[in-house]
């Protein structure tokens, strides 16, 4: 069973959010204004001189950077995953609710809360023809569990004792302790299976047995994967998909101006999507998600360290302006890693309203005075997005006003990448983008045992009874004593504040019309390649 998709309708944005929003600043205003024109300029120019022909077999879609590694056991990127989701299968899948369902496994039972055991679908191939089995699956999640390939994703699974393939179609997960999340582990977006034997040369000519079959790759350039005519389940109907890598947002919305590009999803500025859902050529889709933006501290860092402070700079914030003129609506405001629709959220958490005085408080209280104007300088990494620039912008002249100097430094992702998986930052911006549905993310992300590599505790919070909290969640199988567990958990990071949780992206898609049957999730990862098809003569 394949992933149900809610339909969604074209957007039109509704005035009357703006109310309540403060008027933005005058950079804010300068920015946007100038951002507009330059826009306007450039579409106008394209309009009287550009031109492009589409391939008829071949829908292009932007992306914004490379995928850093191909290999599902390895890659952790947005793009990554989610390309892979297309060209590799898991074991499970996970429907518009968030719900597990089947997927290379049919069936499957837990006979004791050690043991599960998983049947596969039988018939099903890799691209280059081989079958897919028992083995394979083993072979996927041993070559992890015995350090085969260097993966933070082996720190997901560290429960698991041992994988038996009982048969060819029969695959046995026995864990070391309960394991509530195992399942979730395992569906999409997760680890897609790899074929026997597959070391880190799968990087580089990736061989799954999803609907699309990769076809090459060239860095900073394009992702090329063509239809799987072989695929054993809902064949796709475009026959080719071009991936190209467009880091400029402007340079993105002139491309799907001009006809050389189909599809952009959550790849512009809000007021670029404004702009576009003027043209006669182009369609707007948009849908609440659950892709998160935060800010993360380095609690290493001699300032940073103090929760007084990251309480301030929680205070300091003003999500309003941001949401309102950055975002035009397309977000809503966030108090958890986990978005509203999980069952394990809580939204009974303090709130970190926008309050300058109170900010001044407590950094008074942390020994911080302001000298001639500043009272200490905090660097802020980011990528070169242009959404994540202006947004660090605004940052900085918020902070200015409670006597704090931020600077900016911004790279190319995988530069930036690197630095934040290695801990060189103080503070850092970063989506969540499908990881943050499932509760096992407090683990994977504040447990104080996973400090990178073994996870994504880039920020370096430890806390005895956070961690004690989280242990007893991921044993406990009884659904209500989780929520409650959860909830606790929710609390205490609320209080110490390791993260700055900013707000919940909509899933906007901006696609010419010759694209049709799309379809949206709340995950906004890129399933609806899966059922899109192009226009004939298109």
């Amino acid at each position: 069973m394949r992933k149900e998709r809610a339909r969604v309708k074209p957007r039109s944005l509704d005035s009357s959010r703006r109310a309540s929003a403060p008027a933005p600043s005058l950079g804010m205003r300068l920015y946007l204004s100038a951002s507009r024109v330059l826009l306007a300029v450039a579409i106008f120019a394209c309009t009287v001189s550009c031109s492009s022909k589409p391939d008829p077999n071949t829908l292009v879609m932007i992306i914004e950077s490379s995928p850093t590694n191909l290999d599902p056991r390895v890659g952790l990127d947005a793009q990554s995953e989610r390309i892979d989701d297309l060209i590799f299968d898991d074991l499970l899948t996970r429907d518009s609710h968030l719900n597990v369902q089947p997927g290379l496994a049919d069936r499957w039972e837990i006979p004791d809360p050690r043991t599960y055991v998983f049947h596969l679908h039988q018939g099903v191939k890799f691209h280059d023809g081989r079958p897919l089995t028992a083995r394979d699956v083993k072979w996927t999640f041993d070559s992890l569990l015995q350090s085969k390939i260097r993966s933070t994703k082996s720190a997901v699974y560290r429960f698991v004792d041992r994988i038996d393939a009982t048969d060819d179609y029969t695959v046995t997960f026995h864990l070391k302790e309960p394991f509530a999340t195992l399942l979730w582990n395992l569906s999409d977006g997760a680890i897609g299976i790899v074929p026997y034997g597959s070391g880190d040369e799968i990087s580089r000519q990736p061989i799954g047995s999803g609907p699309f079959r990769f076809v090459s790759a060239e860095q900073d350039k394009e992702v090329v994967i063509a239809r799987n005519d072989d695929y054993w389940g809902t064949k796709a109907k475009i026959p080719r998909v071009r991936f190209i890598v467009v880091p400029d947002t402007t340079t993105r919305a002139l491309e799907l101006r001009k006809g050389s590009a189909d599809i952009a999803i959550n790849a512009l500025t809000a007021d670029m999507v404004l702009t576009l859902e003027r043209d006669p050529n182009l369609a707007v889709l948009h849908a609440p998600g659950t892709v998160l933006a935060y800010m993360a501290f380095n609690l290493r860092d001699p300032i940073l360290k103090d929760a007084r402070v990251r309480q301030a700079l929680a205070y300091a914030i003003d999500r309003r302006p941001m949401l309102e003129y950055l975002q035009r609506g397309f977000a809503r405001p966030a108090k958890s890693i986990l978005p509203p629709e999980s069952w394990a959220y809580n939204g009974d958490v303090p709130a970190y309203d926008h309050n300058p005085q109170r900010a001044r408080q407590l950094l008074e209280q942390a020994g911080y005075p302001a000298v001639n104007g500043v009272r200490f300088h905090l660097t802020m990494k980011a990528s070169t997005d242009e959404s994540t620039r202006l947004m660090a912008a605004v940052l900085q002249q918020q902070l200015r006003e409670v006597e704090i100097a931020l600077d900016i430094r911004t790279f190319e992702f995988a530069t930036f990448f690197s630095d934040v998986t290695h801990g060189l930052f103080q503070l850092y911006s970063l989506r969540w983008i499908g990881g943050n549905e499932d509760p096992d993310i407090f683990e994977y992300v504040f447990h104080s045992a996973r400090f990178p590599p073994n996870g994504a505790n880039r920020g370096y919070f430890a806390d005895p009874r956070v961690d004690a909290l989280i242990d007893q969640a991921r044993r406990e199988l009884d659904q209500n004593t989780r929520k409650q567990l959860y909830a606790e958990i929710q609390l205490a990071l609320a209080e110490q504040v390791p993260y700055i949780d900013l707000w919940y992206f909509d899933n906007v898609l901006v696609h010419s019309r010759r694209v049709t049957n799309l379809t949206l999730n709340p995950s906004g990862n890129y399933d609806f390649l899966k059922t899109a098809e192009l226009a004939v003569g298109g």
